[in-house]
């Protein structure tokens, strides 16, 4: 890039608008990949899945108590499900961040 087209290619790249894909409604045809992905985040956060997470973090915090796990391993795991059971509220966050620049 010269030094003349630098100014305007900064320009048009801050004064860009939003992109019309996210003004729409979900794209034509993309049912079968919404269900899915919905089949899989219910899934992930579901009853079984809540419950698996409280057993695995009990019994990290027992082993981390007792001296039988690194500190480091179970703070990773315990973060971990923090991460995954809060990645909505994490998604959800960037979205309403970039929808405000």
């Amino acid at each position: 890039m010269t030094r003349k087209t630098l100014p305007l290619a900064l320009l048009a790249a801050f004064s860009a608008s939003p992109a019309l894909a996210q003004a729409r409604a979900d794209p034509a045809g993309s049912s079968p990949l919404i269900a899915a992905l919905s089949w899989v985040q219910g899934t992930l956060l579901g009853t079984v899945a809540t419950s698996a997470a409280v057993i695995a973090i009990a019994i990290v915090g027992f082993l981390m108590l007792s001296g039988r796990m690194e500190w480091r391993r179970g703070v990773i795991v315990i973060v971990g499900a923090f991460i995954i059971f809060g990645a909505v509220s994490i998604v959800a966050g960037i979205r309403s961040l970039a929808g405000a620049m």
